[in-house]
């Protein structure tokens, strides 16, 4: 099992090999707390990405906004924007990234805010980036520093009506959580684009986020899904704990409970052979009418994301780069 420094020694190496093969974007998300996830300052280790990367847009699946102001995410993704220009995206949620209890350690004894408190942040970062920021508005005449020709590139997150309610009141681009909500994610996308509103992009664009790995046998397959399954069952029941190797998988027995939440969550994730992940990207992009795909590639060890990243990218025709 790979300690915080590797996993994060991983994540760069991982980003150079997608820079390598054409991928045009890598996100990183924010999470606090939580074993087996490292990352809880995407936007420092963005610094690092850029510095290693050449071409792929780099960026946040998401920062989570409301623990933040407005004005600071301006400042650190116009910093980002300034070091690697046209290539920053800054992708906004407004989950906990974590257990509640840490969520009201990260917000300090405040009042944990609201949805309303969220479109005021979304609407504040892009009146920053657009210099449109209406007179007496508190951020009227502060300067988010390093100004520049360019500004990061704005996403909404969300797995539900209400950030694609966000995302298409404020104009915005959205990424739907496939990989979080694999029951209604249809409907939230034609929801999306049907009650879009020109604002801070002049049309929908839509991301689909969807859990993709590429095992070499049946088998595997199968026991890749086994150690998914079982990192979801029992985080559902309310364990701190990184996704189970494949060895781990293979020796667990489910509980009966545990077999019924494990029915439940299996969607979320596409697992098999090249072919058959391909075919189900395509299918899932085709029904979602979405405009790209953001693949998720949480697996039981890196060797399994690389794999799966190299194999798609050769299956549909990624050109790769010269190092």
């Amino acid at each position: 099992m790979a300690t915080p420094a590797q996993a994060i020694a991983s994540t760069i190496e991982l980003a150079k090999l997608a820079d390598g093969l054409c991928y045009h974007r890598y996100w990183l998300a924010e999470h606090h707390a939580l074993l087996g996830l490292a990352d809880a300052s995407p936007e420092i280790l963005l610094a690092r990405l850029g510095a290693e990367t050449k071409s792929i847009r780099i960026g946040t699946g998401g920062i989570m906004l409301p623990y933040y102001s407005s004005f600071k995410i301006a400042e650190q993704f116009m910093m980002l924007e300034a070091m690697y220009p046209g290539r920053v995206d800054l992708g906004l949620g407004r989950a906990p990234g974590g257990h509640p209890r840490t969520a009201r350690v990260l917000f300090d004894g405040k009042p944990m805010d609201s949805e309303e408190g969220f479109i005021r942040q979304l609407a504040e970062l892009s009146a920053i980036f657009k210099n449109t920021v209406p007179e007496g508005h508190p951020l009227d005449g502060q300067i988010a520093n390093p100004t520049g020709n360019t500004t990061p590139e704005m996403w909404v997150l969300g797995s539900s009506n209400g950030g694609a309610a966000s995302a298409s009141h404020l104009g915005m681009r959205f990424a739907f959580a496939h990989f979080i909500n694999a029951y209604s994610g249809v409907e939230v996308a034609k929801a999306y684009r049907q009650y879009f509103k020109t604002g801070h992009e002049d049309k929908p664009h839509l991301a689909l986020a969807m859990i993709a790995l590429v095992a070499e046998t049946p088998e595997e397959a199968n026991l890749i899904e086994r150690a998914m399954l079982m990192r979801w069952v029992m985080t559902a029941m309310g364990a701190n704990r990184p996704v189970p190797t494949l060895e781990e998988a293979a020796a667990y027995t489910f509980s009966p409970r545990e077999e019924a939440i494990a029915a439940r969550e299996r969607p979320r994730a596409t697992i098999g052979t090249v072919d058959f992940v391909a075919e189900r990207i395509v299918a899932l992009k085709e029904e979602f009418e979405a405009d790209e795909v953001v693949l998720v590639a949480i697996a039981p060890s890196y060797e399994l994301r690389t794999r799966t990243i190299s194999a798609l990218a050769q299956k549909f025709g990624l050109p790769g780069r010269a190092s």
